[in-house]
């Protein structure tokens, strides 16, 4: 396919500078036939349903309809993990995509709405330990509560907490991966590539430490929590504008006969 990862990100920010870009890095080939720019069409039942049974989800505003950005998601799994981003969250919204899963035969296995719910900057060591899990805890724990009055402390709104919550104070999501026995699993770790545009002018690079978590909703179906450790590495090209951030993300799973990527 037509993805060169960094290596085209890299010649993309050096033809930026002057340097030849004939090997510029383009948005073509990816799965589902999405590139930058491409207008989505999406089915909301699902999302509806989802909202309604006690999800945390998001729901799609009136503007996104186009994918504006794509990444690459490079970790330590079979097969690749792609985003959408419909919205990216780089200045005021929260990011939206859709991440896709193509496994190691090349088949889409798995398609995800998801929309951040949350971001927050580790503040000591101690915190950044553990959402990386290298302190052997934390991020990769077999389960995870997000309590209610912590989401209220990230900015989130208490009335639009009350249909998730109803007269609780926490949400309980069990490890998506790994055995259910097994304490500790050490997560995911890779790299994020993203382009904003076909050319690869722009777009970031970043670490990843990310572990799924899962758990059913009320009234049936389940929901996924995302938990990603991001340390930017680059941005444009810019090694100087680092940083470190934990992105709370929920996914809702979608059938690949109710989206359109045209």
């Amino acid at each position: 396919m037509g993805w060169k990862d960094a290596l085209s990100y890299a010649r993309g920010v050096a033809h930026k500078h002057g340097v030849d870009a004939a090997d510029a890095p383009q948005d073509a080939g990816l799965p589902l036939g999405a590139r930058i720019g491409a207008v989505v069409t999406l089915q909301q039942s699902p999302l509806i349903r989802a909202n309604a049974n006690g999800s945390l989800i998001g729901m799609l505003d009136a503007g996104d309809t186009r994918i504006v950005a794509v990444s690459q998601l490079k970790l330590d799994l079979p097969g690749r993990l792609f985003r959408y981003y419909l919205a990216t969250g780089d200045i005021d919204a929260k990011e939206k995509f859709l991440q896709v899963y193509r496994d190691g035969q090349g088949k889409v296995a798995e398609i995800l709405y998801c929309t951040q719910l949350a971001r927050i900057i580790p503040q000591t060591a101690e915190d950044q330990e553990a959402y990386t899990g290298e302190a052997g805890f934390g991020l990769g724990d077999r389960s995870y509560t997000l309590w209610r009055e912590q989401l209220v402390e990230m900015g989130l709104d208490e009335s639009d907490l009350a249909q998730v919550f109803g007269e609780g104070d926490h949400l309980d999501y069990q490890r998506g991966v790994g055995e259910r026995h097994v304490e500790f699993m050490a997560p995911f770790t890779g790299t994020e590539t993203r382009i904003d545009d076909a050319g690869g002018m722009h777009g970031l690079k970043q670490d990843l430490y990310l572990m799924p978590y899962v758990r059913e909703l009320a009234g049936g179906g389940s929901e996924t929590l995302l938990i990603t450790t991001e340390i930017v590495a680059s941005i444009d090209g810019d090694a100087s504008r680092r940083g470190i951030h934990v992105d709370f993300v929920i996914g809702i799973p979608l059938e690949q006969e109710r989206l359109v990527i045209q």
